[in-house]
């Protein structure tokens, strides 16, 4: 930045929807998310849900001549499918990985095993602190399971922004947040930390109406997803704010708005999200935050919220546990039935040998899978209970010091 008043800045943003052996059209999709970057040149790309390794290889590969510096983000079982692609040096990684993340044992979701996970990276432009996000997955918003984990991710996401951009003159965030813009997710994060929507402070817009990222249009989406919101939802974001003697100004916002050109499939089930910043030195920081009584509030519904969620673990750690200490019980009478029928101080087993046999397999199998859940839903436990003292915090804080 020294030496330019001005640094104007392209963002590419896009949920990718990449799974192995499950996403549509996968490959070709992803080969032509790959020549679309390398055809329009932009400064920074900002990946989510490229599950495999290989394709961001191949992308890595493809893109080598105008985004010489590239980032994968590994974590959790399958990976965080988070990546960062920079035309300009990346200086430093780090991967935030959130304290919850769903169930286990909600195979057909599958949020617990990639990871969920906040990408960052240093960039040696202004310095510039690029985020790449993903947030749980909402599945059913009339019965929302996964709200107060959704709620931790965001306030641990905000928190980490407010602690680690203090190097940084300019936090850029790009992603699939799986909330909507009113959503009391969306408003803390950007409350607590500032950051200002590029869809709402874009001087000129182009794309779907009123911003939407998954859309009744794309042949990909899910269209029971969309039944309540007949024109789609918005729920990809680029957010930014200047943090020293700079101001963060949108240009322009774009979504893409069907089939890749030249042909009959888009890049993905979401729409990608394209801007235009310009960053410029001024003597003070740009953006604004909301005020004191209206955070306050904000912080106030999402402890609400969290504590519903913490209620609910509770119970749920109470019924495992429950069922932990029943199957026990079983295992610890059919080990005495065993041991006075072996000493010859009982009758003739009553049972079957292999019913025996397997009512015991049984009983063990439910010990174990109530013990491991029992285990969880302790840490569940903790880590909600974590957030709502850290919120209470923040809100006296807010009280003492507005």
């Amino acid at each position: 930045m020294e030496g330019e008043p001005t640094l104007r800045l392209r963002i590419f943003d896009l949920n990718c929807w990449a799974i192995r052996y499950l996403s549509k059209r996968r490959q070709e999709r992803i080969g032509l998310i790959g020549d679309a970057l390398r055809r329009d040149s932009f400064d920074l790309v900002l990946l989510q849900e490229v599950w495999s390794e290989q394709d961001y290889s191949e992308l890595a590969v493809k893109l080598a001549g105008c985004y010489p510096f590239s980032h994968y983000f590994r974590s959790g079982i399958i990976g965080s499918g988070l990546c960062v692609f920079s035309r300009f040096p990346i200086l430093d990684t780090l991967l935030y990985q959130y304290s919850l993340n769903g169930y286990p044992y909600m195979l057909q979701h599958g949020d617990w095993f990639c990871g969920k996970s906040v990408g960052v990276g240093l960039e040696v432009t202004a310095p510039l602190l690029s985020l790449s996000v993903q947030l749980h997955a909402e599945y059913c918003r009339e019965k929302d399971a996964y709200l107060p984990h959704r709620l931790v991710q965001a306030w641990e996401l905000a928190q980490f922004i407010r602690h680690t951009s203090k190097a940084a003159d300019v936090v850029l965030l790009g992603g699939d947040l799986n909330m909507h813009p009113e959503d009391v997710g969306i408003r803390l994060l950007r409350g607590w930390t500032g950051l200002q929507d590029a869809f709402a402070e874009a001087a000129c817009f182009e794309g779907c109406k009123n911003g939407c990222t998954l859309v009744p249009d794309n042949c990909f989406t899910e269209q029971s997803e969309l039944q309540p919101f007949p024109l789609g939802i918005r729920i990809d974001y680029i957010l930014y704010k200047a943090i020293s003697s700079f101001t963060v100004k949108c240009e322009e916002l774009k979504t893409t708005t069907g089939p890749a050109p030249g042909t009959d499939i888009p890049f993905s089930d979401h729409e990608a999200v394209m801007a235009t910043l310009h960053i410029q030195r001024q003597g003070q920081p740009g953006g604004a935050t909301l005020g004191t009584a209206e955070l306050a509030d904000v912080v106030t519904e999402a402890r609400t919220e969290v504590g519903v969620g913490l209620r609910a673990a509770q119970r749920q750690r109470y019924s495992s546990g429950r069922m932990a200490v029943l199957a026990l019980l079983l295992l610890l009478l059919q080990a005495a039935a065993a041991l006075g029928t072996l000493a010859g101080l009982g009758a003739e087993q009553p049972f079957p040998k292999l019913s025996f046999c397997l009512l015991a397999f049984l009983a063990l199998g439910v010990l174990v899978l109530a013990t491991g859940l029992h285990l969880f839903h302790t840490m569940e436990v903790k880590m909600l209970h974590g957030t709502e003292d850290q919120m209470r915090m923040a809100l006296r804080a807010l009280q003492e010091h507005p």
